[in-house]
Order: structure tokens, then sequence, then C-alpha cells
């Protein structure tokens, strides 16, 4: 039997990368470990585990979902993890332009304007 947690543990640190993963098992408190323990185990243990889809894919599912329901305080994390899961960016503004058409030019306007800011904070953090 697999162990969702470990596994979702790995795959999360192979998405987000140690440093954003260690900044956040750091905040943990008594409050919210179940919460935690159940995003690791479901999320990352289990939907970002399956080889059904590429991470790529993933990717820009998850990008697409998050604009399409308002969620965008993730967007840029999950912009950031495309440097590991292979997205590249045209991949993602058609993930946006899918969302703008399907669930509405507002919310893949914001989307876009957060992964451009997220872009551009990435490259002045590679220099």
């Amino acid at each position: 039997m697999p162990d969702r947690y470990a596994d979702g543990m790995k795959t999360r640190r192979e998405v987000l990368g140690d440093a954003h993963v260690d900044k956040a098992e750091a905040a943990k408190t008594d409050l919210d470990v179940p919460f935690q323990t159940l995003i690791t185990e479901g999320a990352w243990g289990t939907v970002w585990t399956s080889d059904a889809i590429s991470r790529r894919e993933r990717s820009m599912l998850t990008l697409a979902l998050l604009a399409a329901t308002g969620n965008f305080e993730e967007i840029p994390m999950h912009i950031r993890a495309t440097a590991r899961t292979g997205a590249s960016r045209t991949d993602v503004m058609e993930a946006f332009q899918h969302v703008a058409i399907y669930a509405g030019v507002p919310k893949a306007n914001h989307a876009i304007k957060l992964a451009k800011q997220t872009y551009a904070e990435m490259e002045r953090d590679d220099d």
C-alpha cells in the first residue's frame, strides 16, 4: 500500500522546491497540521503523484483552474513551479486564454498580470 504522505512530500518538494516546502513546514502549527496532512496526501500524494498525465499538463491545468475559480493567491507559487514541471510561458498563456474564453476575461487578465510579475521576479532572482 502506498505511503501517500511520504509520496506527497517527495512530489511536493520536486514540484515546489525544497525552500518553499521547508518554509511552509516551518510555519505549520497544531491548528493546521490536519489540513496540511490532507493536502500532502490528497493533492501531492494522489493527484500530483499520478503519472496519468505529465507534470507539464498538470501544471497548466492547475494554473487554469486557479484562475478560473478566482484563487489568485496560489498562482505565483505555481508559476514558480513551472521551472520544475516543464510548462513553458507559452503553455501558461495558452491555459490562461482558455480561462478567458470559458471562465471570463477579467480572471484571465488578473492571472496574466500575476504571471508577468512572477516571471519578472524569477528573472531577477536568476541574476
